[in-house]
């Protein structure tokens, strides 16, 4: 668990944790579970893990970690699985970090014919610009949801004592192709979990959206019953057809409030903490402040970094650690 928690993320970006990181790590489940006291040799504060401080810094320097985390579990049983999971988003965070420092400005090839849509609104060079960040920040904004995708689920998973299950290994086979497997979000016991942050009112396509219908069908002939859990209950047809689908498979569906709240029912005390403090907490306080009018945005490209203001708060994304695509290129003659 330890060398997994450590270990280098997935793709070129990702980061592994050093010694000091983990160290912090322990240091913050500590808190977080009323332990700190049993631990001397921490600093007395410790710098909060969602903060204004830069991710990387992040760190306690000079503690060896693995006695600690060995003390702590000795402590509470769950601290393994607490120390996992926070270590897996503080890693999320790092490489989301270098994402942001090093995604090359967009092409003039990329995003040139698309002046055909607005030309004339602005000078040419704002229409050019605005086109230039729009792209950038799609890109951004695509990467994020790649990223969290790649977060979210394990996380959740892990939290409630499961595991997540690839197409190639899971138990769930289709129903009408049984040579083939379904991946699967979370799979607990007899229980096989598809986890969702919104089920949307647009409409996928159709053969996407048959995939989804087809689930709770999957795993009741696997000999699994099928669990949705949807983090947003905002209502709509598309999501009120799934929680049919799994009713008629003898499944069982979860959404809102209640769906936090079953999570929080099989993860016991010590991982319900954590995904109040690290999941459940930051999406709601955030979704729960935003603000209609949406507040102004300015994006602004300076020498070694990109500034970003919105309404009264800003931040500074630091350019200078290595991104070589900064230079917006011409289109052929």
């Amino acid at each position: 668990m330890v060398e997994k928690a450590r270990a280098i993320g997935g793709g070129s970006q990702g980061v592994p944790l050093s010694e000091a990181a983990c160290a912090y790590i322990v240091g913050v489940s500590a808190t977080d579970l009323g332990l700190k006291n049993q631990f001397p040799e921490l600093p007395k504060e410790l710098p909060p893990f969602f903060g204004d401080r830069p991710i990387d810094s992040l760190e306690v320097a000079d503690v060896p970690f693995l006695p600690m985390l060995e003390r702590l579990v000795d402590l509470v049983p769950d601290a393994d699985s607490y120390f996992a999971s926070l270590a897996q988003l503080h890693k999320s965070r790092l490489k989301y970090e270098r994402i942001l420092q090093t995604q090359a400005i967009p092409s003039a090839e990329q995003v040139g014919p698309r002046t055909l849509l607005e030309f004339g609104k602005m000078r040419p060079s704002a229409l050019g610009a605005y086109l230039f960040w729009r792209k950038w920040l799609f890109d951004i904004d695509n990467r994020a949801a790649q990223e969290t995708g790649y977060l979210f689920e394990p996380i959740i998973a892990g939290a409630i004592g499961g595991v997540s299950a690839s197409a190639k290994r899971s138990p769930i086979r289709r129903h009408d192709r049984p040579d083939k497997g379904r991946q699967v979000d979370c799979i607990k016991g007899d229980r096989a979990y598809e986890f969702k942050l919104r089920v949307t009112i647009a409409a996928s396509g159709q053969g996407r959206w048959r995939e989804e219908l087809s689930f709770p069908k999957d795993c009741r002939k696997s000999g699994y019953t099928p669990v949705l859990v949807v983090l947003d209950s905002t209502p709509n047809p598309k999501l009120e057809e799934l929680r049919r689908e799994f009713r008629a498979e003898r499944g069982e569906s979860y959404a809102g409030a209640e769906a936090w709240g079953h999570l929080n029912s099989i993860a016991g005390p010590t991982m319900g903490k954590f995904l109040e403090l690290y999941v459940h907490r930051p999406i709601e306080s955030v979704m729960g402040e935003a603000e209609q009018p949406l507040p102004p945005l300015t994006v602004r490209m300076e020498v070694d970094d990109i500034a970003v203001e919105v309404g009264d708060d800003s931040f500074k994304i630091n350019r200078a650690e290595g991104s070589t695509n900064t230079e917006i290129g011409v289109l052929p003659r």
